[in-house]
């Protein structure tokens, strides 16, 4: 999939979005220092569309992220799926699951 980004910093993140998508951010937070997220845009059904589909593979935080211990492995092909997914928004919202 060829899709032009536009890497930035939102909340002092590193965040990554497209022309045709939603934003997504990767954080660590102080409070939980064995975590870290890839999160989505709140106001999307993105992050519901994963739970369905992917809810054995990552753990969720309500509506809005993926959320990963550092000592978990990656389940990488699922993750490039939901990245894809979210880049690419605007365009499959329509869809049912997005598509999937």
């Amino acid at each position: 999939m060829d899709i032009d980004l536009v890497e930035t910093l939102k909340w002092g993140e590193p965040s990554y979005l497209s022309k045709n998508g939603s934003t997504v951010r990767i954080a660590w937070r102080k409070s939980k220092p064995t975590q870290y997220g890839i999160f989505f845009n709140c106001k999307t059904t993105l992050v519901e569309t994963f739970k369905e589909v992917y809810r054995e593979e990552f753990t969720f935080e309500d509506n809005r992220a993926i959320i990963f211990e550092v000592s978990d492995s990656i389940p990488v092909e699922a993750l490039k799926q939901c990245i894809a997914l979210s880049l690419t928004y605007h365009k499959i919202k329509h869809l049912p699951m997005l598509g999937i």
